[in-house]
């Protein structure tokens, strides 16, 4: 994916970027491999939340906010922030809309 831009409007760098967008684990679909439902603005798709476990050995729990990239969840965060990111990548425009085609056809089982 292309796009970004750094300096004044005059100037516009290009680059590779990889997104990774925010949604809402809905359920532990399976908690022995960490695997749960996660929706992405309506989009529900089985993701990987192994690279979140805690003390408790549990990577997320229904309710919890995670940022997701290629089916892996790699971070949490508050609502706030992923509505703004939500927010944010609305306004990116077409990187946001071809991330959310890549997910709504990737399978993790």
């Amino acid at each position: 994916m292309t796009g970004a831009y750094r300096g004044s409007a005059s100037v516009i760098y290009l680059r590779l970027m990889c997104l990774a967008i925010p949604g809402r684990v809905i359920e532990l679909v399976d908690p022995a491999n960490q695997i749960a439902k996660v929706d992405v603005v309506g989009v529900r798709r089985n993701v990987n939340v192994s690279l979140l476990v805690d003390d408790d050995g549990v990577g997320a729990r229904p309710g919890d906010w995670v940022l997701i990239h290629v089916g892996f969840a790699l971070s949490k965060v508050d609502e706030e922030e992923a509505q703004a990111t939500l927010s944010l990548l609305e306004q990116i425009g077409a990187e946001y809309e071809q991330e959310l085609e890549e997910l709504k056809t990737s399978v993790i089982e």
